[in-house]
């Protein structure tokens, strides 16, 4: 490994490594059940084909993990899941790590201090699928309960369980700094309305493999949502920038 690479954790860190240090596909799945029991052997296989991790082989061609490998994991599910960062992203994050290089954050995600992939970092980011109360949520987002009710009434966030999650913290947050400049959330309804038919649109692009039954395919067609997403928002901004440069001509 080159002097410049951060080093790595060793393989011992995951809590049910063998003498060995490695670990089989189903003592993975153990290890993640509890932050990720909805992942399965098929998305395993299916985040190595997309070149995230890159687990040992056996002579009979067995796959076996390292602790790094479970690490890694648990940072890939963590930022797909609460940050909705689309698999490439994530890799070329990882890859900039693994060349030596110090990126500061992800685009379109969190800014993440420049660390090598650990436990500690995993599940840091894990912290961020917590759900808050209400009393919670609105001191966190700096919102009064009006606003909160509000944003509610007007379909901008849902709470599931009386709890909100961090992607109304993050509209919410939005919306205490849009209420500033004189912008109510009766204002915000278009957004809501343009946001829903992004989704359908994305929505049918990815139904022909999204309607499958394999793991498989339902995790490429996961992927290729979030990455359609991306380039919607992209676009999006690029349009609204566009005309506000007019502005300045």
């Amino acid at each position: 490994m080159p002097a410049s690479q951060p080093a790595r954790r060793p393989a011992g860190v995951a809590s049910g490594l063998s003498g060995s240090g490695v670990l089989n596909i189903g003592e993975v799945l153990r290890e993640l059940a509890g932050d990720f029991p909805q992942v399965t052997a098929s998305k395993i296989r299916f985040l190595e084909e997309k070149g995230l991790i890159s687990p040992q082989r056996t002579r009979a061609g067995y796959r076996k993990y390292t602790g790094h490998d479970v690490e890694q994991l648990r940072f890939v599910l963590a930022l797909q899941r609460d940050q909705y960062l689309p698999l490439k992203v994530i890799k070329d994050y990882v890859d900039a790590i693994d060349r030596g290089e110090r990126p500061e954050s992800l685009p379109g995600g969190m800014t993440l201090a420049p660390r090598v992939v650990s436990d500690q970092l995993s599940r840091e980011l894990n912290a961020h699928g917590r759900r808050l109360t209400a009393e919670t949520f609105a001191a966190e987002a700096g919102a009064p309960r009006r606003l909160v009710d509000d944003l509610v009434s007007f379909g901008l966030i849902t709470a599931v369980d009386n709890r909100f999650d961090e992607h109304a913290l993050k509209i919410t947050k939005a919306c205490v700094q849009l209420e500033s400049h004189g912008i109510e959330p009766r204002h915000l309804r278009p957004f809501r309305a343009a946001a829903d038919r992004e989704l359908g649109l994305v929505e049918r692009v990815v139904a022909p493999v999204a309607s499958r039954k394999d793991v498989a395919s339902k995790a490429r067609a996961a992927e290729t949502a979030r990455e359609i997403s991306e380039l919607c928002l992209g676009l999006h901004s690029a349009l609204v920038h566009s005309q506000i440069a007019r502005m300045d001509s």
